[in-house]
């Protein structure tokens, strides 16, 4: 009888690894090559605006990028922008692994190697002074903060479009916002204004962080008009006549529930059901994938949402 229960326990385990396994090749057939080209673009693009306009004129990026050049400046010179850049990210993402998604993780980390890279070839390769003052906009802190934000801000929105993230500030915004009750961008608006009041008491001085915000407010605007609503939510209205598969699917994949509304076809007079969800702009091409492998003539309608009010507890 021991006998045998131990082989039963040996069938199972063997099981359950061959479901890992299986689930393992499932995620990494998510991500698409075409993404990869992309996403190298990004880190590109990004590292340009970075290091040719911030970096030499010492004005700040936001989140962990704005975080990791600071630390350049009050650090041993052989602490540099791009180690930080690598040293402080690729852990966060990882850290959100689990509510993100391999393919999301994945695709964030590739982009923030080629972030730092690029922006190890431009100070210390290739014959570029970026020492001193930006090799395109000179001294001028307003060119430098306009241009800075345009240019990383394209960065950045193209890595959300093609599933990944630039800087783990949007990974802590999307896990501690709805923990304390607010929205991703008022965390992220937070994050930064603390950023550049220790920056400013760092180097002694207000005129940098202060130039600083113009590149923040700047490079929001930019990512907003690539992504469509940065600082939104998205509410989805989910049409389908699989409520209950796609409601479990979407809920198993989240992490949260949605709301289930009967209703009748309008030419068909067909009973359907229309799904209720919230989501952010990470998860709208995951949400879209889930759906249609589901129910492949299910109709989605989102829509941006600019505040959410939760029921008080009882």
């Amino acid at each position: 009888m021991e006998e045998q229960k131990e082989i039963k326990q040996s069938e199972e385990i063997v099981e359950v690894k061959k479901k890992k396994r299986v689930e393992l090749k499932t995620k990494f057939k998510e991500l698409k090559p075409i993404n990869f080209l992309y996403l190298t673009i990004a880190g590109i693009i990004n590292a340009f605006g970075v290091t040719l306009f911030l970096f030499p004129v010492k004005l700040y990026d936001s989140g962990i990028s704005g975080t990791s050049m600071l630390l350049d400046q009050i650090t041993p010179a052989f602490l540099t922008l791009p180690m930080f850049l690598v040293v402080l990210n690729i852990p966060i993402f990882i850290f959100g692994l689990k509510r993100q998604g391999l393919a999301f993780t994945t695709y964030s980390i590739f982009t923030v190697i080629i972030y730092s890279l690029m922006s190890y070839l431009i100070m210390y390769v290739l014959p570029i002074d970026v020492s001193i003052i930006s090799p395109l906009a000179g001294s001028d802190l307003l060119l430098c903060a306009i241009f800075g934000g345009v240019i990383s801000g394209v960065g950045s929105g193209l890595t959300i479009r093609f599933g990944g993230a630039i800087d783990g500030i949007d990974i802590l915004s999307v896990v501690f916002a709805k923990k304390i009750g607010i929205s991703i961008g008022t965390f992220v608006m937070i994050f930064n204004t603390i950023l550049y009041i220790i920056c400013g008491i760092a180097i002694n001085s207000w005129i940098l962080p202060l130039y600083s915000i113009v590149t923040y407010f700047v490079g929001s605007k930019t990512i907003n008009f690539i992504v469509e609503g940065f600082n939104r939510s998205k509410c989805a209205m989910i049409v389908t006549t699989k409520a209950k598969e796609v409601s479990e699917a979407i809920s198993n994949q989240f992490g949260a529930s949605g709301t289930i509304v009967n209703a009748i076809g309008g030419f068909s007079k067909e009973e359907k059901n229309i799904i209720y969800f919230i989501i952010n702009h990470f998860q709208i091409n995951k949400l879209k994938q889930i759906v249609h492998d589901i129910d492949d003539k299910a109709f989605i309608s989102l829509q941006d949402v600019s505040d959410i009010i939760k029921a008080k507890a009882q």
